[in-house]
């Protein structure tokens, strides 16, 4: 088949074979590049209606949501965490309050101060004219708030603790320390010094006090200690010693009954013994002793007058 095309000015006739090969190339290789654009155009169309579509956005927003959701989840966690260690906190506040409360109602008692004085069953008192900052409490200034509060509850208990044990220590030292009168009923016959001898009628060196009564008057201990010895002994008949630290000892002599054994401990106003009139007596009395490192000193200094 031949086309033919006439110059509408100059009019030659120029004629066209459609089966030459380089027709036929050239025709489709138009074809082609129609054919392509078109897919091109149609395929970009689908997309931007693909992406556009309800269902790929529902799609979109509920992945959205999954991953807000997820964040809230880690968020929650980290939050009770967070809370769960106040707590935990707290809780052990809690127990240093209650074991501060203790030792306080301890030290009201032993230090003998008045009921009232010191209520550990009720918060203290509090006031002053403050004016807030109007900022509300976030955890990391609770956190901080907790540690501070805790740490002056630690050193609270810890001065308790110091001033209990001065306390204890002082108790102690009075319980050891010799006072009082070793008799209830008695009076004193003979004081510590020289003063002539009963039985020679000689100046001798008295070295305790004796205090006169009825046989079988109770002789009390006038400190806690150890019994260091309980027997008979030559010149003081049926003794009593006590050792009470601080190079302190006492003695009861003349005794009718030993209530006590050696190696006992005794505490402050412990019945050890009955009066009586053994060893070198002339009548039912007690002779006691207050020994200084060894050595014999006037008891007078630890009973008094009134012992």
């Amino acid at each position: 088949m031949n086309v033919i095309f006439v110059a509408r000015k100059s009019g030659q006739v120029k004629q066209v074979d459609l089966r030459h090969p380089l027709v036929v190339s050239a025709a489709l290789l138009v074809v082609l590049v129609i054919v392509g654009g078109a897919f091109s155009i149609g395929m970009g169309l689908g997309a931007r209606h693909r992406v556009n579509s309800p269902i790929d956005q529902l799609g979109n927003w509920s992945a959205d949501l999954l991953r807000q959701q997820a964040q809230l989840e880690d968020l929650r966690q980290a939050l009770q965490e967070k809370i769960n260690a106040l707590a935990m906190r707290v809780g052990q506040m809690n127990a240093h309050v209650i074991r501060l409360d203790a030792l306080g109602k301890r030290l009201t008692r032993m230090a003998n101060l008045e009921d009232g004085e010191f209520d550990f069953g009720n918060p203290p008192s509090l006031g002053g004219a403050e004016t807030a900052d109007g900022q509300p409490a976030q955890i990391p200034s609770l956190s901080a708030m907790v540690d501070d509060l805790q740490t002056q509850l630690s050193s609270r208990e810890q001065q308790l603790s110091v001033l209990e044990n001065l306390i204890l220590t002082r108790e102690l030292n009075k319980q050891v320390y010799p006072e009082g009168s070793p008799v209830e009923d008695g009076w004193i016959s003979s004081y510590f010094g020289r003063r002539p001898d009963p039985f020679t009628g000689y100046m001798a060196n008295h070295k305790g006090i004796d205090f006169a009564g009825q046989a079988g008057t109770h002789v009390s201990s006038v400190a806690a200690g150890l019994v260091t010895f309980a027997g008979e002994r030559s010149g003081y008949g049926q003794m009593v010693e006590i050792n009470h630290g601080n190079g302190l000892s006492t003695r009861y002599c003349h005794n009718e009954k030993l209530l006590v054994k050696q190696g006992e401990m005794v505490r402050k106003g412990q019945e050890v013994s009955l009066m009586g009139s053994t060893g070198h007596s002339t009548g039912p009395h007690l002779h006691f002793e207050v020994l200084k490192n060894g050595q014999q000193v006037d008891p007078l200094r630890y009973i008094g007058e009134g012992g």
